[in-house]
């Protein structure tokens, strides 16, 4: 079993930055991919950002040349860098690991990012 713990929301302006960090632990061998998503009042959780073992790396298109996603190469720690936020990056976001052959997904709690003047 994998267990992941995000860090990192809060209240940002338009314009502003803010750093998530996402703790992996237990099996962490295990881990093939680590992603960021989020999730919106009444909306699906949906995909910003994913990243292999092997470093591929994809972004959803409304975040593409503002956020950027990283990673330790053991995998324990996986991190987003958001800059221009706007608005509607408005949401709560998970981090999500793929597990084993099964790609299993476990995931963190989550952790509030708002977007507010």
């Amino acid at each position: 079993q994998v267990q992941l713990l995000e860090s990192g929301g809060g209240l940002v302006q338009p314009g502003g930055s803010l750093r998530l960090s996402c703790a992996a632990s237990g099996n962490i061998f295990s881990i093939t991919a680590m992603g960021w998503y989020r999730q919106a009042p009444g909306e699906q959780r949906e995909l910003v950002a994913r990243i292999t073992r092997g470093g591929i790396i994809n972004y959803a298109d409304s975040v593409k040349g503002r956020f950027t996603i990283s990673r330790l190469n053991a995998m324990n720690m996986v991190y987003l860098q958001m800059n221009s936020l706007k608005p509607e990056d408005t949401a709560v976001y998970f981090c999500g690991a793929a597990v084993g052959t099964t790609s299993t997904y476990y995931w963190g709690p989550g952790t509030q990012v708002t977007v507010s003047s």
